[in-house]
């Protein structure tokens, strides 16, 4: 079928309007369909709530970064980091071009506020954290970046995509398929639950009213500490408050990515600390994912996005969702 992807172009604007110009061509040339602030100029409440829904119809994000962080919410945060965040929170796929030598931007499309400088620095260090990015100096190389980098992403990580009504198959087929799906998770969550009865026996397993330990990183949101500067904390807690902890977020089936963004910033407030881009070392998110599925308390399985692509999702067992009852009911 003749398919097509709907991309959600993000950048700030009135110093980038040549720049998005060149991107959104060229997604059009690709036959994307482009999406972005052209269509609500305007920064409230209630267009935020529209701008989730048009990311939500999109398969891929594709973050544009020059010299400006942009108009802010009440929260102080970019419109353009919020839409980041949020896309990343859905599982779409990011494809980010920086500007390569911020120092030749013309002061004129350059952040003169030193506070809104470093959180434009911050939120450059959050989105090369973890993913590949491509560099950029002038608006004319911007097509062809956009042209390699999504087509690579797109035959990396297809996506759902658009196809017109006249392709697309009878509404019976879809109404098998629809049925064939529905049995099939049902039958993958009767072995997953199989699965967890049949919980590992391993000799010497730290019991879950043992200690475990949790390092982290964030940049600083209050006065008096510098938005530029990456802090550390660390979290020592027994795996039943830990599981306590996160169990909840678990009852709506979230993926790894989710997981980990809600243990990461549970734990940084629990230390009595507040920041963004808050990250926690992964090796022992890893850890946590193995040591909570021997306790037979959560499973975990590869499945597909509503994008398209592949993530691993979490869920309880019936023992993890008694035990969360029990940790958290007000008694």
């Amino acid at each position: 079928m003749d398919k097509r992807y709907q991309v959600f172009v993000s950048s700030t604007y009135a110093d980038l309007k040549e720049e998005r110009q060149h991107v959104i061509q060229s997604l059009m040339e690709m036959d994307c369909i482009p999406a972005g602030m052209e269509l609500f100029p305007a920064a409230d409440e209630e267009q935020w709530e529209f701008i989730k829904k048009v990311i939500d119809d999109c398969d891929y994000y594709l973050l544009v970064i020059g010299g400006r962080y942009g108009s802010t919410t009440g929260d102080g945060i970019s419109y353009t980091e919020k839409e980041f965040d949020y896309a990343v929170e859905q599982g779409l796929k990011v494809v980010a071009l920086i500007h390569g030598a911020p120092d030749d931007i013309p002061f004129g499309k350059s952040e003169r506020d030193p506070e809104l400088r470093e959180k434009l620095l911050a939120f450059k260090d959050k989105v090369m954290t973890g993913r590949l990015v491509k560099f950029w100096q002038v608006a004319s190389e911007l097509p062809g970046l956009v042209a390699l980098s999504l087509t690579k992403t797109i035959k990396m990580y297809p996506a759902i995509g658009w196809v017109r009504a006249d392709h697309v198959a009878s509404e019976d087929v879809l109404s098998d398929i629809n049925e064939l799906r529905k049995e099939n998770a049902e039958l993958q969550n009767i072995v997953n639950e199989l699965g967890s009865q049949q919980t590992p026996s391993i000799e010497g397993m730290a019991d879950i009213d043992s200690d475990f330990t949790i390092n982290g990183s964030y940049y600083a949101s209050r006065p008096g500490y510098s938005s530029r500067n990456k802090y550390t904390f660390s979290s020592t807690m027994t795996w039943r408050d830990l599981f306590s902890l996160i169990s909840p977020y678990l009852v709506e089936h979230p993926n790894d990515g989710i997981v980990k963004s809600k243990l990461a910033s549970s734990l940084l407030e629990r230390e009595g600390k507040y920041g963004n881009a808050i990250s926690i070392n992964d090796q022992e998110f890893k850890t946590v994912t193995i040591q909570l599925e021997a306790y037979g308390l959560i499973t975990t399985s590869y499945n597909k996005t509503t994008q398209g692509g592949m993530a691993l999702f979490w869920g309880l067992t019936k023992k993890g969702k008694q035990l969360m009852i029990e940790s958290r009911v007000v008694k």
